[in-house]
């Protein structure tokens, strides 16, 4: 019954603690473009990809007690801070997922800042564009977060280097 929460469970034990609801999303929707099973469905938001399906998911395993959700003040604004619980450990050991290379990944994902990750999902959301029209909707869409030509190769060739640490999962 509760799979989808499981995987999403299991895909923050492997990242340890993911700071940002923002950050949360994204490290979800990249995961899931690498073609690990997830099935959340996401549209575009004002911070890139988003899933109001995966903030409920996120909101119900905190209900339950299964995730903490920490509040911190930081500057002006209210940061979350994400960690599974005992009870979630113990719920999550009673579900066999086997998603192998996703710890890599999620690990990898989680040591990137939320802006870098916003990029990464944006671009993975326009891939079926030409890279001219990528870089046109990123100048577009996302004028405020004023990213380099240099950050935008950075973004494609970490999408390749995650790709290729997805397809070992694929193949095996």
């Amino acid at each position: 019954m509760l799979i989808e929460h499981a995987k999403i469970m299991k895909a923050l034990a492997m990242a340890g603690e993911i700071v940002g609801r923002k950050k949360l999303q994204k490290m979800i929707y990249i995961a899931k473009k690498m073609n690990f099973p997830f099935y959340e469905k996401f549209g575009f938001h004002f911070y890139g990809p988003y899933s109001e399906e995966l903030t409920l998911r996120i909101e119900e395993l905190c209900n339950l007690g299964f995730l903490h959700e920490m509040k911190e003040k930081k500057g002006g604004y209210f940061q979350y801070r994400y960690t599974l619980t005992e009870a979630g450990e113990e719920f999550l050991s009673h579900y066999d997922i086997d998603m192998p290379h996703l710890e890599e990944c999620m690990q990898d994902m989680n040591e990137k800042n939320s802006r870098f990750l916003e990029l990464v999902s944006t671009i993975l959301y326009f891939e079926n564009l030409s890279k001219e029209e990528v870089k046109e909707k990123i100048v577009s869409l996302k004028s405020k977060q004023r990213y380099t030509e240099e950050e935008i190769e950075q973004a494609y060739a970490y999408i390749e280097q995650l790709r290729s640490k997805a397809k070992k999962h694929i193949h095996m």
